[in-house]
């Protein structure tokens, strides 16, 4: 890890597991089956047994493999919302909490780029990939916490933000 990432990292603490759990228990429970909220979730939850599998991954292939397949996932989901859910949260109110969504994913896809660069057997690519699922795991966390409740709680456009997240999410891992 960089000397930056790590002065991020110490600056900006990541919530707890129990806190996480909690927002993620929370936002589950204001979503309805199949709506926008739900599928989020479950792409979370995907998200994070990929980053499971990464660390849990033997060095070298294994470890390629974990990368390539969270980045399938990760980069789908960033889209679906970078494209249809972060316009809508500026559009009911939350424009600041999407640009920093905004900036957050973009810095997500910059360390993943870094990842590629990194000996898979080495000790900084399982760094690398430590402090990456740190960072990701925290922004979800403002997702369940807050952002996407505002956003499942004030939208009026519900299916069309169920459909259209679900098109650019397609669109990017296939249907």
């Amino acid at each position: 890890m960089s000397v930056i990432d790590k002065a991020i990292a110490a600056i900006t603490p990541a919530p707890s597991a129990k806190k996480r759990a909690e927002a993620t228990a929370t936002a589950r429970e204001a979503a309805v089956a199949g709506d926008w909220l739900s599928t989020a979730l479950d792409h979370h939850e995907a998200i994070r047994a990929a980053f499971r599998t990464g660390r849990q991954a033997a060095p070298g292939v294994e470890r390629l493999a974990a990368r390539d397949a969270l980045a399938l996932v990760l980069n789908g989901y960033s889209l679906a919302e970078e494209l249809v859910l972060y316009p809508a949260m500026a559009r009911h109110g939350h424009k600041s909490q999407a640009g920093l969504a905004y900036s957050e994913q973009t810095a997500a896809k910059m360390q993943m780029a870094e990842l590629e660069t990194l000996n898979p057997n080495s000790d900084a690519w399982l760094d690398k990939w430590e402090y990456v699922e740190g960072a990701v795991l925290t922004h979800m966390y403002e997702e369940e916490h807050g952002w996407f409740l505002h956003l499942k709680g004030h939208a009026e456009d519900q299916d069309r933000l169920k459909i259209r997240y679900l098109q650019e999410f397609d669109r990017y891992v296939g249907g």
